[in-house]
């Protein structure tokens, strides 16, 4: 495919050009320019996605096969690039969220679960679940049978800029006891973010339109499984030590809220990890096993370090404060 990536260079979008180069796409990504150099074999185009002349300027008269966009703020961007390509693009793949469902989410839901309000020509990036609702709307008016909708979950692997599982990784890198949130057999959901990738470019090629809900499928994985497959692959000299959420609060320690098991008021919200992926997996999408996601998310922070975090990414200080947790660890100890 001629494909146009708006983005490109970090999370999703440097997943997505390196899946497009690696099927031999012709890939062209459209940003600021300020980061990561482009990928050998990319035509970088450059402007700035809140500038609409900027971005007109470096479209040109260029037509593409697909485009696939990563935005997740003010969802006027989305509608004044949906706009500008409407007529020379077959295909707007956007990378939306799950939060785009109104809370609280359902136990096993899908698609069809309510959504929250969306204005496609909002300038208001406050409300990221509205905001991503809106980006969805500005998309489907340009491309009302040619958009597809991709509503993801908890996306980890290589890239992630969020602050999940470098955090983790990081953490265990330390060594000697560390505490986690039990139960170590809580149901987790994710989808690596390269399975995220090719699942979106082959849906692009196929002209698949229409909203799903893509994350992995539930019950794969617990909490357990991820955090002792993290010490399996890298083999950190590390003893997680489960603590029951009620304890970790009680503490000021929220672990457990960068996966989405625990909201800030301590208690569990329902929907997070149980939702029905059922029409993305019909439609080709497939899954990596853990291992490997965890083993390439580390070498990748071996190799490059640690990526800058997203602006609107918690402080890393969010989820532990190391004092609190060295008092909880003592007293457990007596």
């Amino acid at each position: 495919m001629k494909l146009l990536v708006l983005g490109g260079t970090h999370h999703v979008g440097r997943a997505l050009v390196e899946a497009a180069l690696e099927r031999g796409d012709e890939v062209s990504t459209l940003n600021r320019g300020l980061s990561r150099a482009p990928a050998p074999g990319v035509r970088a185009l450059i402007a700035d996605r809140t500038d609409a002349e900027s971005v007109r300027r470096a479209l040109g008269d260029g037509e593409w096969d697909a485009v696939v966009d990563t935005w997740a703020w003010a969802p006027q961007v989305v509608r004044e690039a949906a706009r500008l390509l409407s007529d020379r693009v077959g295909h707007y793949g956007y990378v939306s969220s799950r939060g785009v469902h109104r809370w609280p989410w359902p136990a096993g839901a899908d698609e069809q679960a309510p959504l929250v309000d969306g204005d496609p020509g909002s300038t208001d990036d406050a409300d990221y679940a509205a905001a991503k609702r809106g980006g969805e709307l500005a998309v489907t008016e340009s491309f009302p049978a040619a958009a597809l909708l991709a509503r993801a979950g908890m996306i980890l692997g290589p890239y992630e800029d969020v602050g999940r599982i470098p955090w983790w990784l990081r953490r265990l890198e330390k060594g000697g006891r560390v505490l986690a949130p039990a139960p170590a057999e809580t149901p987790l959901q994710y989808l690596d973010v390269r399975d995220l990738a090719a699942w979106m470019l082959q849906s692009a090629e196929r002209g698949l339109s229409g909203a799903f809900t893509v994350t992995g499928p539930p019950g794969a994985i617990t909490l357990g499984d991820l955090l002792t497959t993290a010490l399996e692959v890298t083999g950190f000299d590390t003893e997680l030590v489960w603590v029951q959420p009620e304890v970790l609060m009680r503490h000021g320690l929220p672990l457990g809220m960068e996966f989405g098991l625990r909201l800030p008021d301590g208690s569990a919200p329902s929907g997070m990890h149980d939702a029905d992926v059922s029409a993305a997996l019909a439609e080709g999408l497939t899954t990596r096993p853990l291992r490997e996601t965890l083993a390439d998310t580390w070498a990748w922070l071996q190799a490059e370090g640690d990526p800058a975090p997203r602006a609107d990414a918690p402080s890393p200080d969010t989820w532990l404060d190391a004092a609190a947790e060295q008092r909880l660890l003592d007293q457990l100890s007596h």
